[in-house]
């Protein structure tokens, strides 16, 4: 008996994973058919839609319509054999891709035979015939994780005239901030515009955010011990001196009063409906903040590329600062690239490697890292310094023969320290005798490395005129969903770039 006309829906049936009766997915993981490893940033398509596989190779695809065995799924990548088959011919989730063998010939034949410089002229000098910055509707997935970690968090009390402000309890205060934390936040939404930062508005879809929230410093508590100590220590009409070394500043009596702030009479209907309007206003402004923020962080993006004009990432606008070497030839897809690196000549920041399209000279990819800090500070105690500044960014051609961001991943890193002496003075106009009551001294010394990743896909670009772009007007009524643990329902039915496993297996240590 001949089980093909049975095996093949069935293996098509466990390679599509239906989500629904209208909606369907697609879920593999793209590895090296040679050494075996996962091949990143491979481009996936099937019909009209399209996905990039994460970090791990692993990507899905999400359809609204019905997939068929015989629809063909076309994957190709930097280097590699483009794969074009029928899902029917796939009876794994893991699918392997062959590396292309590169002959110099294959490319020069066509091509005139360019130096590095001369090949980034061209780049320079097609920008605007190959990049438009024309209105746009772009439907996107934007992930960012956020990792805090304290690698010095010290304060030693030389005097203090409140007993209970003594080291053990500053100790204590210091020790529930946590030492490291990792935040991941998610959105989904419609950006309309173009490249330039002034020129952008956000349709938040959904959203949600990933975290611990045990690690989270318990503001709430701290400031219930705070208050207790200031209300049976510090006399009305009091305010604060602050004085860190030759800097100094005073905090008035009101802010310290609203420190004590009464709860509302749960028997006063007139207080409650004040608070609880009170709270829909906070609601309402988080909810445009959150949207604001987000679109503020969205158009940071576009308008840093390096294919913008102003863009920091200078190394195709300011070339002068850079020396580029022609290292090779490949091929993505069925288009020939040249391969060029880039180093600083001078005081630069940034090398890296740029993907040329042979044919029009159109960047397809870049890959870039810092080779010195990119700033630096340091000024009585008080220090910053970005260290790390890394990303990759892949555009595609579009219908129109322009090109477009496809995916975009960035990678910043920042050092934080403050050694300072500091004294915290209460004064008092109105108590009788002394003018100074209190005072708390001691000297800081934290340091904190914070660094941010952020993970964009474009899934869908729709050209759309002037009037439909002042027509839109920003609706921001989402806020993000906490979750405790990844829950992948979460984005059924919205397309979203695969988590890695870091994400996959995050799980809070409470889940209230």
């Amino acid at each position: 008996m001949n089980s093909r006309p049975f095996l093949l829906p069935f293996l098509t049936f466990l390679f599509l994973n239906v989500v629904n009766i209208n909606a369907q997915s697609l879920s593999a993981t793209v590895i090296d058919s040679v050494s075996q490893q996962p091949i990143p940033f491979a481009s996936v398509q099937l019909k009209e839609k399209w996905a990039i596989t994460n970090e791990e190779g692993s990507f899905n695809l999400i359809f609204d319509e019905v997939i068929t065995e015989n629809d063909s799924l076309m994957i190709s990548s930097m280097g590699y054999e483009t794969l074009t088959r029928p899902i029917a011919e796939f009876t794994s989730t893991k699918i392997l891709l062959v590396p292309k063998a590169i002959e110099l010939k294959e490319v020069i034949v066509s091509n005139k035979n360019y130096t590095a410089d001369e090949i980034m002229d061209f780049v320079e000098d097609n920008l605007e015939k190959n990049y438009t910055n024309d209105l746009s509707k772009k439907r996107l997935f934007h992930r960012t994780t956020n990792t805090d970690r304290w690698t010095k968090s010290g304060f030693k009390v030389k005097k203090s005239s409140i007993a209970v402000l003594n080291q053990q309890f500053i100790d204590s205060v210091i020790n529930t901030v946590p030492k490291n934390d990792t935040y991941y936040s998610e959105v989904v939404g419609d950006l309309y515009g173009n490249y330039d930062e002034e020129v952008q508005k956000f349709n938040l879809l959904k959203a949600s955010k990933l975290y611990d929230k045990n690690t989270e410093f318990d503001f709430e508590r701290m400031e219930e011990k705070l208050n207790t100590i200031l209300k049976e220590n510090v006399k009305p009409g009091s305010y604060f001196k602050i004085k860190s070394g030759l800097l100094s500043f005073k905090v008035d009596s009101e802010e310290v009063s609203s420190l004590f702030e009464e709860e509302v009479d749960s028997t006063d209907v007139a207080a409650l409906n004040k608070e609880l309007e009170e709270k829909k206003k906070n609601k309402e402004e988080r909810q445009k903040n959150y949207g604001n923020w987000k679109r503020r962080q969205l158009a940071n993006i576009f308008s840093g590329l390096p294919t913008q004009e102003k863009s920091k990432l200078n190394f195709i606008n300011k070339k002068r600062k850079y020396e580029y070497t022609l290292e090779e030839f490949t091929y993505l897809g069925n288009d020939a690239v040249y391969v060029i690196s880039f180093v600083p000549s001078g005081s630069a920041d940034y090398e890296g490697t740029l993907y040329v399209n042979a044919d029009d000279f159109a960047v397809l990819q870049v890959d870039y890292s810092n080779v010195k800090p990119i700033s630096n500070f340091n000024l009585l105690g008080i220090s910053s310094n970005n260290y790390l500044s890394k990303g990759k960014i892949i555009y595609n051609q579009g219908n129109d023969g322009l090109y477009g961001i496809r995916y975009y991943e960035s990678e910043n890193g920042m050092r934080y320290g403050v050694k300072r002496p500091l004294k915290i003075i209460e004064k008092n106009k109105i108590v009788k005798g002394r003018n100074k009551q209190n005072e708390l001294a001691g000297d800081m010394d934290f340091v904190v490395i914070g660094t941010e990743k952020n993970e964009m896909i474009v899934f869908d670009t729709e050209n759309i005129n002037q009037k439909t772009f002042d027509a839109f007007k920003e609706n921001n009524t989402v806020l993000p969903t906490y979750m405790p643990k990844y829950d992948p329902t979460f984005w059924e039915g919205y397309a979203i770039m695969e988590p890695n496993t870091a994400i996959k297996e995050f799980t809070a240590t409470s889940e209230n």
